[in-house]
């Protein structure tokens, strides 16, 4: 079934909430917006990874740390 004939069915049967849910996509007013950060080259966002592996006699820990501009292990 589509969604706006269910919707039309419900809103008959009285399913439908009165209430309106609120738009959270749009800011209120007043409300400072904070500029985007990683707009502007390279090297500015990394993301990391620590993991271990089971040995035979204790652990192995590996630690990644990828640059997601480039998309290449850094270390």
């Amino acid at each position: 079934m589509k969604e706006k004939r269910i919707r039309r069915l419900m809103r008959l049967m009285g399913l439908m909430p009165i209430y309106q849910t609120p738009n959270t996509s749009r800011p209120a007013k007043g409300h400072k917006t904070d500029p985007y950060l990683l707009r502007g080259g390279p090297n500015q966002v990394w993301c990391s990874d620590i993991t271990y592996l089971p040995m035979r006699r204790g652990f192995l820990y590996l630690v990644a740390i990828i640059g997601w501009h480039i998309r290449k292990d850094l270390s």
